[in-house]
């Protein structure tokens, strides 16, 4: 898997979620600050100052890689040759600045001796004056050119950032000092990469798992499912505990990955402030970091963390930290005593503890949370409410209102037509109720997605522009019922077939449709109980109207009785449609019952997402 590096200068400005076209979750993270995308090509040039890649976690301490120049004085226009060696790394960033002020622009211009592994960027105002990887292939060496510039300090040090890799890496590597003929020693003291970034804090491990005592008295939680014992490995536990000026955080699930919360102003991801604690090699990082659209993650480089813990037993994933309430000199991490939206992730991480987009739609919590007021002990929901509604209308519609009104139309036709309803035969006034029910069921859950989303979702696949073809050949089978032909008229044989076609077509696109949706991340049914039940279904109502053609034909079968006495024709034709009469509305019932018990499967699950 290829390493994106990602060097950009990390200082700590706000950040802002944004949602390309869609929301999910989704979970990504980036650097907060003047951020910039870190990618395998090296073109890094906003990583001039800092010289941080944005990885997450704290660099190396003991530099393994070395640089060296094949003299230690020059005059301005001078060339002098930089070499970086050591074990293989991957990527790398490279300047020259003034050796008493190391956090001043850099200074000079390279030339490249290997275009092939390095390249120039230009820093500031200086053209040419850094130099970086072209790839992420491993490299041992590397050698350029450096030309003094005519304005040059008296003394000049280089300095480089190696990445080995993701989470692997060393900032601003001292290399030697050069100086002018005439200048005396510098009189700062060399950086080196400890005392540059010694920023992190000490983690420790945990002993014993979290348990849910004091969640709803004394400390705020999350639950998922409701009510669940964190030291079970179904359970994804969230909870914050005030303790003075800072809050302590627990956090909790079944992740091979990541683990992941982030506090939001709404419920689309976007602009948040987010946590994580990722798996890498059995090692446990905790960062905070910043979500901005669907970009690949990038963690942040300077700690606000304390009191790191960790947990990772049999695939159960356990970390605890330490934050402030409020963080000032961190403007990008949202004050505690604030409500927010509170999300909860987890996903697959890849070598290097880079992670991967959620598998799941997070945890979502239904209203907003001061994490520090009155204690809590809540649960959450995995699907927005406007989907689960948009889920369970369209399952009403279709599988039972449409399914029994097709049953009645086609079979209870001859059955119940001495009967009549507000003046027309009752199978018709039955029928038409069940499918104005379908039409107006349908129609108002079609607009609900596009509410959620504000717009078209590029990330569903075919389910929308199907479900967009059954909503049109929703609308269609009304229209046309309205231009009905008399029963008798010559085109009503056409109006039969062409009434047929539409409704059968939407019914096997409307199946389609909601098998594509059931696993969907904005609702995702549990697998493979929803492809089953869904199968399940659809076997029920083919058994059913399989039944009740086998009993038509038998029943037509019964009464071509050819026999001369016509009183004998008539008793055969009444008995008959006596016994065919009740079968079928014994069927009929048990097919309702059927059609209830899978519509309330359907609802259990959408409601427990």
């Amino acid at each position: 898997m290829a390493i994106l590096l990602r060097l950009g200068h990390c200082s700590r400005t706000g950040y802002k979620m944004e949602l390309p076209g869609l929301a999910f979750a989704v979970w990504m993270f980036t650097c907060l600050c003047a951020y910039v995308d870190g990618y395998p090509s090296g073109k890094v040039r906003e990583a001039c100052t800092s010289m941080i890649p944005c990885h997450g976690g704290s660099p190396q301490l003991t530099p393994e890689h070395t640089i060296t120049v094949n003299g230690t004085e020059f005059k301005p226009g001078d060339s002098i040759e930089v070499h970086l060696s050591g074990p293989d790394f991957e990527g790398f960033f490279m300047q020259a600045r003034d050796a008493e002020q190391l956090d001043s622009p850099a200074v000079g211009s390279f030339i490249l001796a290997d275009r092939r592994v390095s390249q120039l960027l230009t820093c500031g105002r200086t053209k040419n004056s850094a130099v970086s990887h072209t790839n992420k292939a491993k490299k041992k060496h590397l050698k350029v050119y450096w030309i003094a510039p005519r304005d040059a300090p008296k003394h000049v040090q280089f300095l480089a950032t190696v990445v080995k890799k993701y989470r692997t890496f060393w900032v601003k590597i001292p290399g030697p000092v050069v100086s002018q003929p005439s200048a005396l020693s510098p009189t700062t003291p060399l950086h080196t990469t400890s005392e540059a970034m010694s920023t992190s804090h000490p983690v420790s491990y945990l002993s014993k798992p979290f348990n849910a005592s004091g969640c709803g008295s004394t400390k705020f939680c999350i639950r998922s499912p409701s009510n669940c014992d964190p030291e079970s490995a179904s359970c994804f536990f969230l909870s914050f505990q005030q303790e003075k000026s800072s809050v302590f955080i627990e956090m909790s699930g079944t992740s091979e990955g990541y683990l992941a919360f982030a506090l939001s102003h709404d419920q689309w991801m976007g602009g948040d402030d987010a946590y994580l604690c990722v798996n890498e090699d059995h090692h446990v990082h905790v960062s905070s970091a910043s979500l901005k659209g669907r970009s690949p993650p990038a963690l942040d480089s300077e700690n606000a963390l304390e009191d790191v813990s960790w947990r990772l037993v049999d695939g159960v994933l356990q970390c605890s930290f330490r934050r402030s309430i409020h963080l000032p000199a961190y403007t990008g991490r949202f004050d505690l005593n604030a409500s927010y939206y509170i999300f909860l992730a987890d996903g697959e991480a890849g070598e290097g503890g880079l992670i991967h987009k959620h598998s799941r739609q997070p945890l979502v919590t239904n209203g907003m949370y001061d994490v520090t007021g009155l204690p809590r002990d809540i649960g959450g929901s995995h699907s927005p409410q406007l989907i689960k509604v948009h889920g369970a209308l369209m399952c009403v519609a279709w599988v039972t209102t449409v399914s029994i009104g097709v049953i009645v139309a086609r079979f209870f036709k001859p059955v119940w037509s001495h009967s009549f309803l507000f003046g027309k035969e009752l199978w018709f006034q039955v029928h038409r109720m069940l499918m104005l029910s379908t039409v107006m069921l349908t129609s108002i859950s079609f607009v609900l997605p596009f509410i959620y989303r504000g717009g078209w979702s590029h990330q569903a696949g075919l389910h929308p522009y199907l479900g967009c073809i059954v909503m049109a050949l929703t609308v269609i089978q009304p229209l046309m019922a309205g231009f009905r032909p008399s029963r008798h008229a010559p085109r009503r044989q056409l109006f039969n077939w062409f009434h047929w076609t539409a409704g059968t077509t939407a019914r096997i696109l409307a199946v389609v449709t909601m098998f594509l949706g059931m696993d969907l991340p904005a609702l995702d049914l549990p697998n493979p109980w929803d492809t089953y039940t869904m199968i399940g279904f659809v076997a029920w109502h083919v058994s059913i109207d399989v039944l009740l053609e086998i009993h038509s034909y038998r029943l037509i079968r019964k009464v071509e009785v050819i026999e001369d006495d016509r009183v004998q024709i008539l008793q055969s034709l009444t008995s008959a449609e006596a016994e065919g009469r009740l079968f079928k509305q014994i069927v009929l019932s048990i097919y309702v019952c059927g059609n209830t018990v899978f519509l309330i499967a359907f609802l259990a699950a959408i409601n427990q997402i």
